[in-house]
This record gives structure tokens, sequence and C-alpha cells, in this order.
């Protein structure tokens, strides 16, 4: 006799542990470089292939997740997906050498890839526009919290146990939820999916994946470096010439048509901007934490800690939040309070006291949870179930590669101030100031996301009167 439960209730546990995994890799495997340079007896630089080829596979396979789910289902392609993943981690644990090392990075990045459009676009069917808000207060955990603890655990395990236990820790969770999404996940297939965007395929793979390494390693090769130049000038241009065939497509990997949904994109570039804020300051505080202040990536961590809790509390709030206030008033105070608490992080020094720094971290996961609950919550209201899963796809895509460009412009910004020597072993490291003055940028990202799509006229006001179910579930009013 077959158990059944509640659908909504499975896919929630599985994509809750699925995407769990996923972010805490980001930052998890960053406290382990040092200890594998060193047991591979191979320069720190050398470490960087192993992020790279990462961030490069999700780079390549992502943009086909949502014709994947569409066209096989999205059941058997995320299984697929999290036993990749799953288990190229196993192999990360085992490898004996670098070159090992980055192949299974590679085939843990194409698992990875698959994971968050897939997944989202189960949630985002089976949850209806009015129960979101609602279930996004459980749903924010992965995002919340295991960014936040990756460096935490990383440092534990780094420190009493070995490296390879950053990867090893994802065995247990991946069979957990691979056991229970093949026992009670319900399969889901586009009839009118279509055959795949070979030319969209062909652009997109090279495309993406040569502009993301240049993007991730300009700032440390040199921009004017023959090989970030050649493969960032050429996967601009592929994905210049992708833009201009897949708006000829019928059944376009990247719907950008989409985009002309005004809900859809307002949404889109809000959270474009905050990502990248919010990416980019988790780059940079830790950088001049640990490097003016002698701090363990520990210690880093556990300062850092705080902001899941507050977005935590924040997605407790929303329900309350959105009922009192409205979408935009939400949006625009959460933004407002991250970039009063950016310039504050902005000032902090050596002096600075522990838990002021918690605090500050605290307001960033409650003003910037609120914004991005928000946001996710809004976007994808106007969206069909047919076309969830390339709307999640395209949505993923820009914020990997907003993900990519908040490093990438604050670490070059970094490298602008030049250098100073501090430190006893004298490495050549940017001073406070450089830093204090690039934690800056975060806030402009966030200042740019603010005002921007307002500015151009994106007005979700007139989305009231689109939608019936929109007037019935949303306080559009306020909007």
């Amino acid at each position: 006799m077959r158990i059944q439960l509640n659908p909504k209730l499975v896919v929630s546990i599985v994509y809750v542990t699925a995407m769990f995994m996923a972010a805490m890799d980001g930052t998890i495997v960053n406290v382990a470089l040092p200890a594998i340079s060193n047991e591979f007896q191979i320069p720190p630089t050398a470490t960087s292939g192993i992020n790279v080829g990462y961030l490069v596979s999700i780079a390549v396979f992502l943009p086909m997740a949502g014709w994947l789910g569409d066209r096989f289902g999205t059941k058997r392609i995320f299984l697929i997906a999290l036993s990749l993943f799953t288990f190229a981690s196993v192999l990360c644990g085992f490898a004996d050498n670098l070159q090992t090392l980055n192949v299974f990075r590679v085939l843990q990045g194409a698992g990875g890839g698959l994971l968050t459009p897939v997944g989202m676009a189960m949630l985002f069917r089976i949850f209806s526009p009015e129960e979101r808000l609602k279930v996004s207060r459980s749903l924010v955990f992965p995002i919340a919290i295991a960014p936040a603890l990756g460096p935490i655990i990383g440092g534990v395990f780094v420190e009493q146990l070995s490296w390879r236990w950053v990867f090893y820790i994802n065995l247990p969770l991946g069979i957990v939820a691979l056991l229970f999404g093949f026992l009670f996940l319900i399969e889901h297939k586009e009839p009118e999916a279509g055959p795949i965007d070979l030319p969209g395929f062909l652009l997109s793979a090279p495309g993406f994946s040569m502009l993301m390494y240049a993007l991730i390693q300009g700032s440390s090769q040199g921009w004017s470096s023959p090989v970030i130049l050649g493969t960032g000038i050429c996967g601009l241009i592929m994905v210049c010439i992708l833009v201009l065939v897949e708006l000829r497509v019928e059944k376009p990997m990247l719907d950008l048509r989409l985009l002309s949904d005004r809900l859809f994109r307002t949404m889109s570039i809000i959270s474009l901007f905050a990502v990248a804020g919010l990416v980019g300051i988790l780059f940079i505080f830790p950088l001049m934490y640990q490097n003016t202040i002698n701090a363990s990536a520990l210690e880093s961590g556990l300062i850092i800690f705080p902001e899941a809790l507050g977005l935590m509390l924040a997605s407790r709030l929303m329900p309350w939040s959105y009922k009192k206030l409205g979408g935009r008033q939400v949006i625009s105070i959460g933004l407002l309070g991250t970039i009063v608490v950016f310039v504050l992080l902005s000032m902090v020094g050596p002096e600075t006291n522990l838990w002021f720094l918690r605090s500050l971290f605290f307001n960033i996961g409650f003003f910037l949870g609120h914004a991005v609950v928000a946001v996710q919550f809004l976007t994808f209201n106007n969206i069909t179930p047919a076309s969830m899963g390339r709307a999640t796809t395209l949505f993923n895509v820009q914020n990997r590669i907003a993900s990519a460009l908040g490093v990438v412009l604050l670490a070059s910004l970094l490298g602008a101030f030049g250098t100073g020597t501090t430190g006893a072993n004298g490495i050549e490291q940017p001073l406070l100031a450089a830093y204090q003055f690039t934690l800056l940028g975060s806030a402009a990202f966030l200042l740019v996301g603010l005002f921007l799509p307002w500015e151009f006229g994106m007005r979700i006001l007139q989305l009231s009167c689109q939608s019936n179910l929109l007037r019935k579930t949303l306080r559009w009013g306020q909007l």
C-alpha cells in the first residue's frame, strides 16, 4: 500500500533540502581552499579553478533547465540533477589531485545548474499566487541560513576533520531528498514543450560560459589579459546574438518575450541589483575583516551569521508587512533600510564592537529579506503554469549573472585603490579605507535597484486592472 502525502508538502520538503545543499556550497567550499592548497602542494591562486569550473558549468546547463523539465518531466530532471550534484560532491571528497577535483566540480556544477530553476518551477506551479506569500516563510530557509552556515561548518570541518567533509556533507542530505522525491513527487510534463532550441543551446553554452569565465577571472588575471579579453568579447558577442535569435524562435530556450510582462520585468530588474549588492558585500566584508583585522574565517562567519536570522524573521513577518504596506512600499523600505545599513557597515574598523557588527548584519537580513521575499512573490504572479519553467530559468540566469557582476565590479573597485603592506607576513593587501569605500559600491547597487525600475515608468499600479486574481489576492491599491 503506497503512502499518499500532500503534494505541496512533498515539493516543499524536497525543494528546501536541495536548495540548502546548493546554497551552502557557495560559501562552505571557500573556507577549505587554503587546506586544499596545502594538501595538494599547489599555490593558493591555483585553487581558483575549483570554483571557476563549478560556476562555468552552471552557466552552461542553467539556460536549458526549463526546457528539460518541460520536455522530460520536472520530477525526472530534478532527481537527475540532485543525484548528479550529490554524488559529484562525494567524488570531490575522494579527489587526490587538483585536476580530478576540478573535473568533479564541473559535474557538480551541471547538477547545480539544473536544480534551482526546475525546483522553482515545481514550487510555483503547485502553489497558487495567494498561497506563495504564506509559504515563503518556510521556503526562505535555505536561502537565508545555508550561506551563513557555510563558513561556520566549513571552518569546523577544516579545523577538526578534513577539507573533504565540506563535500561529504552533501551525501546524507542528498540521499534523503532523493528517496523522498522518488517516492512522493508527482511528475509534470508540458505537452507543448517542443523540440530543443538547438541554435539557442549552441549560442548560450559557449556564450555564457566564456562570459562567466571572463567576469570571474578578470580581476585576478587582469582585464587586459588576452585570454580574458578574448573570452569576454567572444562570450558577449554570442550572448548578443543569442538575444536576437531567441526573440525569433517560436519555442526559445530562454524566453525573453516574458520580459514584455511589466511586473516580471520590474521585479527582475530589482532582483538583479539586489542580488549583486548582497553577494558583493558578502564577498568584500569577509576579506576586509580577515585581512585588516586578522580574524579567522570562522570568526568572520560568526559575524555574518545573524544576517540569516534577520532574513528568517523577515520571512515570518512578511504576510503582515505586505498586508499593511503593500508590495511597492515593502520593497522600497526594505531596499532603503539595507542601503543605510550598508553605509554604516562601510564605517566599521578594528575597534568596532562585535555585537554592533552582528546587529548590522541582522538588519541586512531583516530589511533586504523583506524586499527579496516580496520580489520573489511578485515576480511570477502573471506567469502561466505552462511558461513557469522558462520563467524560472530566465530569472535564475539573470541572478547568476548578477552574482558575478557584484563580485567582479567590487573586486575591480577594490583593486583600483592599490595596496598597502599589512599583517606580519608582509603580503600586499588593500588598506582598510579601500575596503570601506568598496562596501559603498554594494549600497550603490541597491540604490539603482530602488529607483531605476520606477523611473522607467514600470508602474505596478497599472497591473491592478489587468488581473482579477491579483485584485482579489493582493492589495494593489497600495502598490
